[in-house]
């Protein structure tokens, strides 16, 4: 009895973090109170012996809850139940930390949380609002430290690009993409000239350049003629719920191209091929339909 009591005062301290931690990841008090009472279900059964850390592992619980639940919402196209942004609680965030919050009002930084994929949110919510460090992140979200930070960084340059006065930055539309390669594998110059803006340029990272790509490309005439008649092997995809396209040989992603559209024309397209990158991307590769094959290729570009 005397243990369960311990047990439970030393929970107790830790609720309001763990209050803060869940509301600011699921946006509604009520799931938050929800996530935190499953917590303390999971101490209770287990008990805290050998806990060195009884705030990180509820933290790691929490958050763990969280993103389940996140993962839930996206896939069946749920939004937030309240539509604000709590406080942050006891978290003590760095200066530069601090310095990214405070960019952007909460009203819009709680519509780009909702852009962000569920594991891009518990990333940039733990460690810039409550500083957590990336090792431990790493271990919820089950990546590397490595792809963890770029997911942080990633989200950290959504939150920046989308706080603006729409909210939300640019998701290429289906249609452009699809267009695109479609004009490229059947070797339609016009119709890529048509779907590029001028001054659009082409990148590559350094691993996409060691498989042959070109580092960076400018200009309509150039990209359409690189592009005219290739890309026959790329499948549509969405990458972070952003619509593009993937070279997955075997069914896994080696090159992943994202795509700038504006005004119905793309502005850039960007060829990753790192390893770890493309291991912190959430994609889904868009299935062809039935009634057609996709066409094969030994080059992803």
């Amino acid at each position: 009895m005397s243990d369960s009591f311990a047990r439970t005062a030393r929970f107790e301290t830790y609720r309001p973090l763990l209050i803060a931690v869940a509301t600011r990841l699921l946006e509604s008090a009520a799931e938050a109170e929800d996530a935190v009472q499953e917590a303390w279900l999971r101490l209770d059964r287990t008990g805290d012996d050998g806990i060195v850390n009884l705030g990180g592992w509820l933290t790691t619980v929490v958050s763990r809850i969280c993103l389940d639940h996140l993962r839930t919402r996206s896939s069946r196209g749920e939004t937030r139940i309240e539509p604000r942004l709590p406080e942050t609680g006891s978290g003590d965030p760095s200066p530069d930390d601090r310095a990214i919050l405070a960019e952007s009002t909460a009203e819009a930084l709680a519509i780009v949380l909702d852009t962000l994929t569920p594991i891009e949110r518990v990333a940039f919510v733990l460690h810039d609002a409550f500083d957590v460090p990336f090792d431990e992140i790493a271990v919820i979200i089950d990546r590397s430290s490595v792809a963890t930070r770029q997911l942080a960084s990633r989200a950290r340059r959504k939150v920046r690009i989308g706080t603006t006065v729409t909210g939300r930055s640019t998701n290429p539309p289906r249609e452009i993409v699809a267009a695109f390669f479609a004009a490229s594998r059947e070797g339609r110059f016009d119709a890529l000239i048509q779907l590029l803006a001028p001054g659009v340029v082409l990148r590559g990272d350094a691993a996409a350049v060691g498989m042959g790509a070109e580092q960076e490309v400018h200009g309509v005439q150039a990209i359409a003629e690189l592009y005219s008649g290739r890309a026959r092997a790329a499948r549509l995809a969405t990458i972070d719920g952003d619509y593009g396209a993937v070279w997955a040989p075997g069914g896994r992603p080696r090159v992943v191209f994202q795509f700038a559209v504006e005004g119905g024309r793309i502005e850039s397209i960007d060829l990753i091929a790192d390893p770890e990158r493309i291991a912190a991307m959430d994609i889904e590769i868009i299935k062809a339909p039935r009634n057609r094959r996709p066409a094969t290729g030994s080059q992803p570009g």
